[in-house]
């Protein structure tokens, strides 16, 4: 008789009802296995790395925001980890509170700061004099609510009162009705997605020093091989004034030749390159690139330069 089969821990940003949680629910793999949820970013891929879960959802792009620095940061410090997936989030909020609040009674609100930056112009025209508590997460805010009586109201996700005993006081306050976040799932597996023509690469650079045309050189192992990116940003590295590391996506898979070569050339180039992943576009969208940047044109060339190291002939 088989033993039975334990099941895979899925780490998130918790409790259940959070944007972190509505991505997990997209992963296929984790349906029927057991959701750990955690109060940040280090908690979650803290257990990755010690094993405690398979893998974590983490966000780490908002179309409003920017990139999520703790994410950012936390994927640069901790070695060995791979981003093996990427899901899309629609952002949207309400306010909500206990039964029997009025909007117009509102003068304390329970909020994630990320979510209070993306409601503040609803709120500042809706409730100009109201105060702000922060929260750890989306959930937690109107939780909050039910603990204890120094918040009026709570930013919340739609949905939230299937979870909680509490009342929508308005809908749809998010001041950019199409905000999405990004969200990744990462894993200690080394095995890299098949390709699928609807890739994205993430990397993390260091430049070699601080001089003109750093940036630039960095830039050109990109696009002189034709590879877009639809993601570059800053970090400061820590160890000095003026030091930063950059955080690239780039369209294409680590397989596709293009970017193969882009990556080999960056590695030639800076001091530290830090592989993170080639995974599937959340949005499917096949990426589109000139034909003079195909598979072919770059097998072509090594073997022209084969045959003349061999002393073949060269047509």
């Amino acid at each position: 008789m088989s033993e039975p089969t334990t099941p895979a821990r899925y780490s998130y940003l918790g409790p259940a009802g959070t944007f972190t949680w509505a991505a997990l629910t997209q992963v296929p793999e984790a349906q029927g296995q057991e959701w750990r949820p955690v109060n940040n970013v280090g908690e979650a891929l803290d257990d990755v790395v010690e094993g405690r879960s398979v893998a974590a959802m983490i966000a780490i792009e908002n179309s409003v925001e920017g990139g999520v620095s703790a994410t950012q940061d936390a994927l640069a410090n901790i070695p060995g980890l791979r981003i093996i997936g990427e899901y899309l989030v629609p952002v949207n909020f309400q306010l909500v509170g206990r039964p029997g609040t009025r909007l117009e009674d509102v003068r304390v609100i329970n909020a994630h700061p990320v979510a209070y930056a993306q409601c503040h112009l609803w709120l500042d025209a809706t409730l100009p004099t109201h105060g702000h508590i922060p929260a750890t997460s989306n959930v937690a805010a109107p939780q909050a609510l039910l603990e204890s009586d120094a918040a009026d109201a709570a930013i919340a996700p739609p949905g939230i009162t299937q979870h909680l005993p509490l009342e929508v006081l308005a809908e749809d306050i998010a001041d950019n009705p199409e905000a999405v976040t990004r969200f990744v799932l990462v894993s200690r597996s080394l095995a890299i997605p098949p390709r699928t023509g609807a890739d994205k690469t993430s990397v993390i650079v260091e430049l070699p020093n601080d001089r003109p045309g750093g940036l630039v050189e960095m830039l050109e192992q990109f696009s002189t091989r034709g590879v877009n990116l639809s993601l570059l940003e800053s970090r400061p590295i820590g160890d000095a004034l003026g030091r930063y590391r950059f955080i690239v996506d780039l369209d294409g898979h680590v397989l596709d030749e293009r970017v193969a070569d882009a990556l080999l050339g960056l590695k030639r180039f800076s001091p530290n390159v830090q592989f993170l992943g080639s995974y599937p576009r959340a949005d499917r969208v096949r990426v589109v690139h000139d034909s003079r940047y195909d598979d072919q044109v770059f097998i072509d060339a090594r073997d022209w330069l084969r045959d003349i190291l061999s002393g073949a002939p060269v047509d």
